[in-house]
């Protein structure tokens, strides 16, 4: 199989025989929003990273890490392996690539919303839900804790791992620097919103309802597209 070249110039857009055999290019443009020149920019890229045409979490980590050099990219990394691990095998082809990117970049406010979720979704459930093992307030100094002053928050724990990771691979970017609290505090506060019927977990339905009214939290989201 191979790619149609777009003109006698991309004649080395052509697919591996021996290894992951991608989808072809008509099937990859009714998936996806891209043009064909675009998607053959796209696989040239990739297969120079992979040529193998499959990518694992650790390569992914180790290319992901390469534009965030002032902070720790890997546990982000991680979130958005999975997110673009459509079929949960594993590895990434570029179809798993080229799709979820045309979603992020091309994609409508509520593909992007939805996508969102499902980052924030860990387990995979469909729920965002508000759980807190014993004793930990997600870093929040003086909750839960002998003599605090404040009863410890349920912090919802899928939204303040991905939060973590963000502060994480931010780094050194963030000015002023932020303390241990801040993605438990930014989640929290987050979250009051989200679960709208206070049942202590959010739905896709409450999560894009909010977003969508709150043009402070659709501003706020834009910090997942920034970092990918």
């Amino acid at each position: 199989a191979r790619v149609p070249p777009a003109d006698s110039g991309d004649a080395d857009v052509e697919l591996p025989t021996a290894r992951h055999q991608p989808e072809g290019l008509e099937q990859l443009l009714a998936r996806t929003k891209f043009t064909k020149t675009e998607l053959q920019s796209l696989y040239r890229g990739f297969k120079s990273e992979c040529p193998s045409g499959l990518v694992d979490e650790e390569t992914f980590t180790l290319i992901y890490s390469r534009f965030f050099p002032q902070g720790d990219a890997s546990s982000y990394a991680h979130f958005l392996f999975d997110a673009f691990d459509a079929d949960r095998n594993g590895a990434l082809c570029f179809q798993d690539f080229a799709v979820g990117l045309s979603v992020l970049l091309r994609g409508t406010e509520q593909q992007k919303l939805k996508w969102t979720f499902d980052l924030y979704d860990v387990n995979k459930d469909g729920y965002v839900s508000k759980e807190v093992t014993g004793g930990d307030t997600g870093g929040l100094v003086g909750w839960g804790q002998p003599g605090g002053d404040l009863t410890a928050p349920c912090v919802p724990q899928d939204m303040l791992e991905i939060m973590k990771s963000i502060y994480a691979m931010m780094g050194r970017c963030t000015e002023p620097a932020l303390g241990t609290s801040a993605p438990a505090q930014h989640v929290e506060l987050f979250f009051q919103k989200m679960d709208r019927n206070r049942d202590g977990v959010v739905t896709f339905e409450e999560f894009l309802a909010t977003c969508q009214e709150d043009k402070d939290i659709m501003s706020s989201m834009q910090i997942f597209h920034n970092v990918l």
